[in-house]
């Protein structure tokens, strides 16, 4: 098992009761994956430095986790294709 982070941006549409559950989705895709969520870690609302799919401002997010690396292009596939999250990114800690 590798160890990853990943820094993701939240849709600014989706209200403040409805991202604990995001977080939930994503934990669980972790899960399906065969990883293991190790810390979450909520930044809050922030400006982002240029507008993405028009949006200025996003929820950023970074999650620790473990994941066997063949699994990261599908995690990274399956964040790709959903609207909840405007930007991902997924990088390999070493340990």
């Amino acid at each position: 098992m590798q160890r990853y982070e990943l820094a993701v941006i939240i849709n600014p549409d989706i209200t403040e009761e409805n991202i604990p559950s995001v977080l939930d989705k994503m934990t669980q895709l972790i899960s399906q994956l065969g990883g293991a969520t190790i810390k979450v870690d909520r930044w809050g609302r922030r400006k982002l430095a240029y507008p993405i799919k028009h949006y200025r401002e996003g929820e950023y997010v970074v999650t620790q986790l473990e994941l066997e690396s063949n699994k990261a292009g599908e995690l990274k596939a399956s964040l790709r294709l959903s609207d909840e999250f405007l930007r991902h990114l997924l990088v390999r800690l070493n340990a």
